[in-house]
């Protein structure tokens, strides 16, 4: 059923609306991974002030090497850690506009809902964001432990953190906060495989970037099937 989920996001690639979200969110997107890569640079940079050398690239420092080929080679193989975060602060700017387009095309009888402010859903995505940043930092520790399980930890960990940050946010804007806490530990299973599914193509440089969007609309199918409201 989650799959069947997917398929229907994915089926509406075709629908002109849709596909308009689907091109600013990816360009939303790539703009976040950017920042986020800009911010990796800056702090290895300040670390280490002079040059960092990195296995195969050579010597990257910070302003000079943000646009260079070999910077941006890096941050695509960067972007398979680093779409974690990128993912989480995506559904504070842009979740709204994808559960929206998706509802207008296959539940149109739904009642309107007011829209959330602004503040309030990126304050809500920077709390998810931090607890994203928080949890893999403490998980460093088992990847050292653990190296050959690593990956699997890795997505299991943010499959459930991605998985109840996008499904809570799609619930919210139908039944509130404390309903789509309650809604959220009803299918947590559910939710849980759905965001394994997330984080697993997150892990795959290119095809990550149309992931939190597709995602977004794959949560907003799972919650008015599991829900039924």
């Amino acid at each position: 059923m989650i799959f069947g989920d997917f398929l229907k996001a994915l089926g509406q690639t075709g629908d002109p609306r849709f596909r308009r979200v689907l091109f600013l969110g990816l360009g939303l997107t790539i703009a976040l991974l950017f920042a986020v890569y800009a911010v990796f640079l800056g702090v290895v940079n300040w670390l280490a002030p002079d040059t960092v050398t990195l296995p195969i690239l050579g010597e990257v420092t910070w302003v000079d090497d943000l646009l260079s080929g070999a910077s941006i080679l890096l941050m695509i193989f960067l972007s398979v850690f680093l779409m974690v975060p990128v993912a989480s602060a995506f559904t504070g700017i842009f979740l709204e506009d994808v559960a929206q387009a998706v509802e207008d095309r296959h539940y149109p009888n739904l009642p309107p809902v007011p829209r959330l402010p602004f503040t309030e859903s990126l304050t809500d995505s920077l709390n998810f964001l931090a607890v994203i940043v928080v949890a893999n930092l403490l998980a460093l520790v088992l990847y050292v432990f653990f190296v050959p399980a690593a990956p699997f930890i890795f997505w299991g960990l943010n499959g459930y953190l991605l998985g109840r940050e996008y499904f809570q946010l799609v619930a919210m804007r139908r039944i509130g906060r404390k309903d789509a806490k309650a809604a959220f530990r009803r299918n947590v299973a559910a939710v849980w495989l759905a965001g394994l599914l997330m984080a697993i193509p997150l892990s795959v440089p290119i095809l990550n970037l149309i992931i939190p969007i597709l995602g977004a609309a794959t949560f907003t199918h799972l919650f008015h099937r599991l829900e039924r409201i």
